[in-house]
């Protein structure tokens, strides 16, 4: 069955004083486009979560999101004291500061080198990577779910306007044979009445060759033939295919070419209004198609 490539997911958990939040949202695209937002001290980790991403997701606009809270004592930033006596003692050798000036020691903090991060960045990843993992893992999982609940509503809509299609090609495939004979019993009366006007008679080999050659013109039983397949295909890659998006989008064009011959060919005014309705329908096909992985 097919499956969207709209979704959401998400996941949560608590360990050791951290907090973890994974988002995860999917937009349709024609590619992969992983778009992942990672706190600086897990970053590292950007690699392999787009790796994740991208065997389970096949493709999409993908929005990652990593949210990390820490609320034990190692959260806080280190002070580096003897960088900050070093900035202090150059201003003290500073002349003339003395009764002018006054040292803030919040302006001091903010000194390159006094705060530093409690951990460099293999630390962090050796220390969150796995509940990362876990819950990235989670988060893939409920947008998956997510996905597989709105391709079940694509497909019935997919569905309802293939037989909108099928309908109309049915009555289609009974006008056809009506329209050469109407095109007969036209011009032999046409014919009729200038020969009438002109005092002479026409040759009836001649009106049947006319006809002949109209019949032929005319003829879209090819045609349906291949629209009628190309409507079975699509029904047969809607629910044996997960990832069918690419040759859904394919086989709606090859749909419409043969619409537009059958249009071209029919010359008839109820099969060009069963027409307009299959194209109609087949526009409403590729729209929908677009949101197939």
């Amino acid at each position: 069955m097919i499956i969207s490539m709209t979704g959401f997911g998400d996941a949560t958990a608590e360990q050791s004083g951290t907090h973890y939040a994974v988002e995860i949202r999917s937009l349709n695209n024609r590619f992969f486009k992983p778009v992942i937002k990672l706190p600086e001290n897990v970053s590292g980790l950007e690699p392999e979560i787009e790796t994740r991403l991208r065997e389970k997701l096949g493709r999409g606009s993908i929005t990652y999101i990593l949210k990390m809270r820490v609320d034990s004592a190692e959260a806080a930033y280190h002070v580096n004291t003897a960088a900050l006596e070093s900035y202090l003692a150059q201003l003290r050798q500073v002349k003339g500061l003395d009764g002018v000036a006054r040292i803030d020691l919040a302006s001091l903090m903010q000194l390159p080198g006094v705060c530093q991060e409690p951990r460099d960045e293999t630390d962090e990843i050796a220390t969150h990577g796995e509940v990362i993992r876990a819950q990235t893992d989670k988060a893939i999982d409920k947008l998956m779910a997510m996905r597989e609940r709105e391709g079940q509503s694509l497909f019935a809509d997919l569905m309802k306007h293939c037989q909108v299609i099928s309908s109309s090609l049915k009555e289609i495939q009974s006008r056809a044979p009506a329209v050469v004979d109407d095109y007969h019993k036209r011009l032999t009366q046409r014919v009729n009445e200038l020969m009438r006007k002109a005092e002479l008679r026409v040759n009836e080999a001649d009106l049947i060759k006319e006809v002949a050659v109209f019949a032929e013109r005319a003829d879209i039983s090819e045609e349906i033939q291949r629209l009628t397949s190309h409507l079975n295909a699509f029904e047969q890659a809607c629910q044996e295919g997960e990832h069918a998006g690419r040759k859904l989008d394919f086989i709606t064009q090859e749909m419409l070419r043969e619409a537009n011959t059958i249009a071209s060919k029919g010359n008839d005014a109820q099969i060009a209004k069963h027409i307009v309705e299959i194209k109609g329908a087949i526009d409403r096909l590729k729209e929908q198609v677009q949101n197939v992985e």
